[in-house]
Formats: C-alpha cells, structure tokens, sequence
C-alpha cells in the first residue's frame, strides 16, 4: 500500500506490518458478507480481533480503510498479471490467453469486493485503479514489443474495461459463464480482432 495514502500511517516493524495485514483481510471478508452499507470501523474491529481505536491509530477512518482494501487488491491484480505474463510461453496467443485469465481470476477470487469497491468509489480511488489498469496493460505491451502497439491496446483496453464491467454489473446481469469460461471466450475474440486484416499483421 502507497506509503503517501492520505489518512493512512505505515507500519515500521514487522510485527506492525502481519498486524496491518490482518486487519485488512477482516476488512475484506466484512466487506464480502455485509456489503458496504454494514462496513464500519467497528465491524471490521470484532472481525480482526482488535480495538477500535488500535484501527483508527492506522487509518483516520473508513473511507481511509476502504482505500487500503483497494489498494491491496489492485496491487495483487497488477502481481497476478505480470506473473502470469512471465511465465508464458513467448507468442502472441499464449500471451494474451494468460493476460485475460489472470485477469479474471483475480476478479473471480475477489468477486463480492471489487463490485462494494466500485459503488464506493470516489475521486482519489479512480486514480488509483486506473493507474493499476495502466500497469497492467503496460505489462502486456512489455512482452509482446514487436505487436503492432495500437491494436494490442485497443484489445487490451477492451478486454480489461470488459472484466471491470462484468464484475460491477454481474449480480444484476448475469451472463450465465463462469470466470474461466468468460476469460476463454474473451481471449478468442481479442485474438481474433488482432489476426484479422484490418489490423495489420499479428503474430499468431
């Protein structure tokens, strides 16, 4: 997490630093079960275990809290991602293919958070995410430098602001496909639009 997080004091030594991670992951799970409507201080408090006040000696509150939750799982989804580029084989379909699905799988594995997330939403926390959905589509133009740059991010771009869309509306307007199913298909259509003539020669 960002050591410059307005309303948030890192830790210094590491008994500090499992105790904050603790923390966090009662947050999640509150998050997760009672929505964002019953996310408080206190709530995530009885969860981790801890006093009230031993939360609000780390964070000035809960929009503090909820920002380091985001952190925490942008930050593991921008991890997920490059691990999964580096250890594919190195061709365009390969590549791309795990490029969706460590996507989706981050999303799958948070899929109660990210929607609470999106809805809490403000200014500073947009910075956040669309600075980490840069990153990782940084990532993907890294490993593939001999892609024609401006159709590998016309694709990248869809795919990532479709995985954002589906795990925001998904409660309400199911698709019927699990995570993986959707990140296959996702990938087949991508590549698709990357062979095709109008743009340009892709390496398959």
């Amino acid at each position: 997490m960002s050591e410059t997080s307005e309303g948030f004091r890192p830790p210094q030594q590491a008994r500090s630093r499992a105790a904050l991670q603790k923390l966090l992951t009662a947050a999640e799970q509150v998050l997760a079960e009672q929505g964002l409507e019953s996310f408080t201080v206190a709530a995530v408090a009885s969860r981790a275990g801890m006093s009230v006040g031993t939360i609000y000696r780390r964070f000035d509150g809960k929009e503090q809290l909820l920002r380091a939750v985001k952190d925490r799982l942008l930050t593991q989804l921008e991890t997920s991602v490059r691990d999964a580029l580096r250890s594919a084989p190195p061709d365009l379909r390969s590549i791309f293919t795990a490029f969706v699905a460590a996507l989706a799988q981050t999303f799958e594995e948070h899929d109660r958070i990210f929607p609470e997330l999106l809805d809490a939403q403000r200014s500073d926390g947009r910075d956040r995410g669309l600075a980490a959905l840069s990153a990782i589509q940084d990532a993907l133009l890294e490993v593939l430098p001999s892609a024609e740059t401006a159709d590998l991010k016309m694709a990248a771009r869809t795919i990532i602001g479709a995985c954002v869309h589906r795990a925001a509306t998904s409660r309400f307007w199911p698709d019927d496909r699990p995570w993986e199913t959707w990140a296959e298909e996702a990938a087949e259509m991508a590549l698709a639009y990357l062979a095709s003539p109008a743009t340009g020669p892709a390496r398959m």
